[in-house]
């Protein structure tokens, strides 16, 4: 008996390098509802607000962890407070442009309740932009005011020296103490929220 053939089935170019859920996304395109795209990189975080259409994604709005810089952040722009504090700018700027109701698409990434995913769409939520997500699956509000961090950098300072310059060498070079994440996290949130710059 002949070999069975089967028919080459081809995969899409971004299904092959992780960067597109086809199934996800056809299901939040037909809900007419702007997609909340989140990007965590090496060294930064990304996020931008779009609007499916035939002929192309249009962003109604973005926001890029290097924004938090004009703030005045000096912490990790990865950490959970960053995270926090970047989907809080991302929501501010999403509402001034009319975007009131979003779904998270986070392409093939699991959804991890109390990450810093999750933190930027407590941001997000906290600006005033509807997002599908339980409050229980945010962070903590001590991680998310940079609380946890700057308690664990203290104890740290104090049982050992060289574990904690090891740990916060990145910051400590810029002339960030980890021990002012809590203060640096409250001063940014008010300013996002002012909008200060």
């Amino acid at each position: 008996m002949a070999g069975t053939k089967h028919a080459y089935v081809p995969i899409y170019r971004r299904r092959r390098m992780g960067a597109t859920d086809y199934r996800a996304r056809k299901k939040m395109i037909t809900s007419s509802v702007p997609l909340l795209a989140v990007r965590v990189s090496s060294k930064n975080v990304s996020v931008q607000f779009i609007k499916p259409a035939t002929e192309g994604d249009k962003v109604l709005s973005s926001a890029h962890s290097r924004n938090l810089k004009k703030f005045g952040w000096k912490g990790s722009p990865k950490s959970v407070p960053a995270c926090y504090l970047l989907g809080l700018l991302a929501g501010k700027k999403a509402k001034e442009n009319g975007v009131e109701q979003a779904y998270l698409y986070n392409g093939l990434s699991l959804f991890v309740s109390g990450s810093r995913v999750s933190a930027l769409v407590k941001g997000v939520k906290d600006a005033g932009v509807d997002v599908p997500m339980s409050d229980d699956a945010a962070p903590s509000a001590d991680s998310i005011s940079g609380k946890v961090t700057a308690e664990y950098a203290k104890s740290l300072l104090a049982e050992n020296k060289e574990k904690y310059s090891r740990t916060f060498s990145g910051l400590l070079k810029s002339g960030f103490k980890p021990e002012d994440y809590a203060e640096n996290t409250s001063a940014l949130k008010q300013a996002i929220l002012k909008g200060a710059k």
